[in-house]
């Protein structure tokens, strides 16, 4: 019955409501019978969508809500940018949507939405079918600067991985922030980004890595066939400790997964390219997954026995 009442999103503004005749009484009698939820003043969603999403879809309604009800004097920037445009979100606060003006004015919270101030240059928005939304090196280095140290460096990874940033865009973006606040914050945090980190998974590892203070892999090491072709890469390796790693996690099969393969069809595939590398290699190979890091210094210890061992 109110199906027609949303947008494509299933998103309802209680203006567009009002313009068609209905009132406040109509969609309190809604919410009441579980139709719609109210994800913030003056928007709602349809339930069943907003039961089936995500946390990160959840965010994603927010913020197409909040687009809907401001004019073009803002961006959707910081978390809610990254997210659009299909960044990680381990670690990132999404309990609000985050927004730049574009004529610098502004910085409060209110009803589920973050307003921030700051500057913008030109390159650093883009104009979607929606609205404006802050270019990929200012999201992440926006993200990254309100984000916590691992989180904004997973943050940072991804975009260079995917190619939507290079580290000289990251540095000129850094150069251009001087002034704000954080800075020397965001400069330790783009000094240790690397964008050969495939995943949020590889990325803490290697952080675990360096905090733990135990010797730096290679990261996306390459083993060859004797014939000269790729037989395979891991996630990381320790050539001199003669050591493979990699991190395993449900993305990683799910991404790799091939077309009409099912998970356990994936996982056995797995299995049988890490026999191949170590028959190729001789070295031996550690797996790390999500438990692990967790619990950084029992997965230090782990780690440096299998170093250990390798060496001895």
């Amino acid at each position: 019955m109110l199906g027609h009442l949303a947008d494509n999103d299933g998103i309802i503004l209680r203006r567009d409501a009002i313009a068609l005749g209905y009132d406040d009484n109509y969609l309190a009698r809604a919410r009441r019978a579980g139709d719609i939820v109210r994800i913030r003043q003056g928007a709602y969603v349809l339930t069943p969508i907003w039961e089936q999403a995500d946390r990160v879809g959840r965010h994603l309604l927010l913020v197409g809500a909040v687009v809907k009800l401001y004019d073009d004097r803002v961006a959707i920037s910081h978390q809610s940018a990254c997210v659009t445009q299909g960044g990680p979100n381990w670690g990132l606060d999404l309990s609000t949507a985050h927004l730049t003006n574009l004529y610098g004015i502004g910085e409060r919270s209110a009803a589920r939405v973050t307003h921030h101030r700051g500057t913008c240059r030109v390159g650093d928005v883009s104009r979607t079918g929606t609205g404006w939304i802050t270019s990929p090196t200012r999201s992440a280095l926006d993200t990254a600067t309100l984000a916590g140290r691992d989180a904004a460096v997973c943050v940072l990874d991804w975009y260079l991985n995917q190619g939507l940033v290079t580290e000289e865009e990251l540095r000129v973006g850094l150069a251009a922030k001087l002034e704000w606040a954080d800075t020397l914050s965001l400069f330790t945090k783009v000094q240790l980004c690397d964008g050969r980190s495939e995943s949020v998974g590889e990325t803490r590892s290697r952080l675990l890595c360096i905090d733990r203070r135990l010797p730096m892999p290679e990261l996306q090491f390459k083993i060859f066939h004797p014939s000269g072709l790729i037989a395979g890469r891991t996630d990381f390796a320790w050539p001199e400790y003669r050591l493979l790693g990699e991190f395993d996690g449900l993305q990683k099969y799910l991404r790799t997964r091939r077309p009409g393969e099912t998970l356990e069809q994936a996982v056995l595939r797995e299995k049988a390219r890490e026999d191949l590398l170590r028959e190729l290699t001789g070295w031996k190979f550690i797996r790390l997954v999500w438990r692990d890091l967790e619990v950084p210094s029992v997965t230090e210890a782990r780690i440096r026995r299998a170093l250990g061992r390798v060496a001895a």
